[in-house]
């Protein structure tokens, strides 16, 4: 049993290391995202693979089993990811805000081309 979940956990880091490559080579991750989920991936690997590499850093912990540390860090990882996530979301949708306003206010100072604008498409 554990010899399967080692190797489902190999191969997810391998699966995991090709998307981020993958992601890479579209231009949607920067260098330094890629070069962060591909060690994420590796280091990933390597403990799926030789999960005994972290016995000696469980006692400095106080931590009795290996599964309690990773569920630690996966919720670490997890509360991480969704503040930076609703960072993101935060940052555009203030962007995305300005941006309305600024165009509202432009169109408040030009009502005669604004209202060019909705009478040529009323009359489509």
């Amino acid at each position: 049993m554990v010899l399967g979940i080692q190797v489902f956990g190999t191969v997810f880091g391998a699966f995991m290391l090709y998307m981020s490559f993958l992601q890479w080579k579209k231009k949607q991750f920067t260098l330094n995202e890629w070069a962060f989920w591909s060690a994420f991936a590796v280091l990933f690997s390597v403990i799926s693979a030789f999960p005994d590499i972290i016995n000696p850093l469980l006692p400095q912990l106080k931590l009795e089993r290996k599964l309690d540390l990773f569920i630690i860090l996966g919720f670490m990882f997890l509360i991480a990811s969704t503040f930076y996530s609703y960072r993101i979301v935060r940052s555009t949708q203030k962007r995305l805000e300005e941006l309305v306003r600024q165009l509202a206010l432009e169109r408040a100072q030009e009502p005669d081309l604004f209202r060019k604008n909705i009478n040529q498409k009323t009359r489509k």
